[in-house]
C-alpha cells in the first residue's frame, strides 16, 4: 500500500478534482503491474495497473490481488466504472486503504465487488491514505476546498515594510518551494492590497507544472487593468461587491460584503469543483481565514532578516495544533496542521 501511495502522489497537480490514486497488481507477493491516475479524464489507476500487468503476465491476472489506496469507482463519469473492469478480469481479492467520500461512490464500489464474489480488505493504512487525499476528503466532507495559508516573515515578525519598497524576505530555494506548492493546488488567493503593492503574477515560474486559478478579493474593483493579474495567462476570478460577469479569462463574482465573504467565496469555489486554495496574502486576508478558523494547513517561512518596523505578520493564537519545523537554506519553515 505504501507503494500505492508513492504512485498516487505522481498525479498531484494533474488530476484534481479527482483523488490521487495508485494501484498494484500482486501475484504471490510479487508486483506484476503498476499504475496511477495520471490526468483527469484519462484511465484510472486500477485500469493502468491491470493493463501494465497484462503486457507481461497476461496468464496471471485472474490469480492476482489488487492493491489500491481508494475504493474503486462504480459509476460512469469521464471513464467507465473501475469495478466492472476488475470483475471482468476475474480478480478474487482487493485491498483498499480508504472508502471514497464522494457520494457517487461512498461504499457502492466495495459493495459491487463483494456482490461479485471478490474479497475486499478495507482500511489498510487508512490514516496515511486520508493524509494523501486530504484535499479530496476535505472537499467532500467539509463541502469546501482544502485551505493552505502561506506567508514569509522576518525574524522580528513582519510580513512586509510599511513603505512601497519591496524586499524579498526569503531565499531562492524557499521561493522555488512556493512555486512547487502553487503547481500542486488548484487555486491561489490574495487580497487587493497585495495586488496593488506587489503586482504579482501568481503563476508557476520557478517549477514545472500548471498555473493555479488566480483568486482576487477586490470589493470596489479598484485594481488598475494594466496590472499582471489581468493578462491572459491563466483563469482569474475577482470577488467583488459590484458585478458578476465574464470576459476572456476573467470572471467577476459578486458577493455580499456586509456578511462573511469567506464563506460565500468558499461556497462558490465548492460549486465550481475547486478542491484546494493556497492563500498567499496579504496579512489582513490571511488573518481573516485564521480568525474564522477556515484553514487546514499553514506554511510559514521565517528568515534571518529584520525590518525593525513594518506590516505585522498574521498570528495563529492556538498552541494545541500539531506542527513540524524544517530548514530550507537559511530560512526556517514551520508547517501547522489544523486537522486530525
Amino acid at each position: 500500500m505504501l507503494r500505492c501511495f508513492e504512485l498516487a502522489q505522481s498525479g498531484l497537480g494533474n488530476v484534481a478534482p479527482n483523488p490521487l490514486v495508485g494501484a498494484l497488481l500482486v501475484h504471490n507477493g510479487k508486483i506484476i503491474g503498476e499504475g496511477f491516475h495520471q490526468e483527469i479524464g484519462k484511465a484510472h489507476a486500477e485500469i493502468n495497473a491491470i493493463n501494465d500487468a497484462e503486457k507481461k503476465y497476461p496468464q496471471l491476472i485472474s490469480e492476482s490481488e489488487l492493491y489500491v489506496n481508494l475504493e474503486p469507482c462504480s459509476h460512469f463519469g469521464k471513464t467507465p466504472p473501475c469495478t466492472d473492469f476488475i470483475i471482468t478480469k476475474g480478480l478474487k481479492k482487493v485491498f483498499i486503504s480508504n472508502t471514497d467520500s464522494n457520494p457517487l461512490v461512498a461504499g457502492k464500489g466495495i459493495k459491487k465487488l463483494r456482490s461479485a464474489g471478490i474479497e475486499v480488505i478495507e482500511n489498510l493504512l487508512s490514516i496515511e491514505g486520508r493524509n494523501l487525499n486530504k484535499r479530496f476528503f476535505s472537499f467532500h466532507e467539509k463541502k469546501r476546498p482544502f485551505i493552505i495559508l502561506k506567508w514569509a516573515q522576518t525574524a522580528d515578525g513582519f510580513i512586509a515594510p510599511e513603505s512601497k519598497n519591496k524586499i524579498q524576505i526569503t531565499g531562492e530555494l524557499s521561493q522555488q518551494q512556493v512555486h512547487k506548492w502553487r503547481s500542486e493546488e488548484q487555486s491561489i488567493l490574495v487580497g487587493k492590497n497585495t495586488v496593488l503593492s506587489d503586482n504579482p503574477q501568481l503563476n508557476v515560474r520557478l517549477w514545472r507544472g500548471k498555473n493555479p486559478i488566480r483568486l482576487i478579493i477586490d470589493s470596489k474593483l479598484s485594481i488598475p487593468k494594466n496590472l499582471k493579474i489581468f493578462n491572459n495567462e491563466t483563469p482569474t476570478i475577482i470577488f467583488n461587491s459590484i458585478k458578476t460577469a465574464e470576459q476572456k479569462n476573467i470572471t467577476w463574482v459578486k458577493l455580499d460584503f456586509t456578511s462573511s465573504i469567506l464563506k460565500q467565496l468558499l461556497s462558490y469555489l465548492y460549486s465550481k469543483n475547486i478542491q484546494s486554495i493556497l492563500v498567499e496574502g496579504g496579512s489582513l486576508t490571511l488573518q481573516k481565514f485564521i480568525n474564522e478558523n477556515l484553514w487546514d494547513e499553514a506554511k510559514i517561512f521565517t528568515s534571518t532578516k529584520k525590518l525593525i518596523q513594518g506590516i505585522n505578520a498574521p498570528i495563529i493564537f492556538r498552541e494545541d495544533l500539531k506542527s513540524e519545523l524544517l530548514s530550507i537554506a537559511d530560512d526556517n519553515l514551520k508547517i501547522i496542521y489544523n486537522y486530525h
